[in-house]
């Protein structure tokens, strides 16, 4: 007998489309209002800034020729439908577990939109002290890294004890 969707974690997909929402939406504000490396100051450490990302996190491979566009997009649409498997392989009540999922996919799509579109990811969040700035990111990268922080979280836990049927 086939499980129905709605009692897997695929059920917590709805999180992946808020962050997709979300980010892609960010995303084309910042590409309609701000100059690229034009600093918006928000706050005294922190500034909303238009950069392009050509390589991965901290533009890792940035300057490779054009090569690891490609490759990133693979590894985001072979690691989102893994996920997806693994999501769809377990109960909706391992909260936690899909949630982290969830916004891993959520993160790893907008990103992978930005690289199919515009051959580059829109980054925006500025953090600094000084003159001394964090590499720029957006909210596709901030749902992946707590997805991932949230499945390392998830490895410390005590594992529940299985409930047995009793008759």
């Amino acid at each position: 007998m086939k499980t129905p969707i709605c009692s897997t974690g695929l059920r917590w997909l709805w999180l992946t489309v808020v962050i997709i929402i979300a980010d892609l939406g960010i995303k084309h504000l910042v590409l309609k209002d701000l100059v690229l490396y034009e600093a918006h100051p928000v706050i005294p450490f922190f500034n909303i800034m238009y950069a392009q990302n050509f390589g991965a996190a901290f533009s890792f491979l940035a300057d490779k020729g054009g090569w690891q566009r490609w490759f990133f997009a693979g590894i985001a649409i072979a690691i989102s439908i893994i996920l997806m498997v693994m999501m769809y392989r377990q109960s909706v009540k391992k909260r936690l577990s899909n949630i982290a999922y969830a916004l891993i996919i959520g993160g790893a799509i907008g990103n992978l939109f930005d690289r199919l579109v515009h051959g580059f990811v829109v980054d925006y969040i500025d953090f600094y002290v000084g003159d001394w700035h964090w590499p720029t990111f957006n909210l596709a990268d901030m749902a992946i890294c707590i997805g991932a922080a949230l499945v390392i979280f998830e490895g410390f836990l005590p594992e529940k004890p299985k409930q047995e049927d009793t008759k």
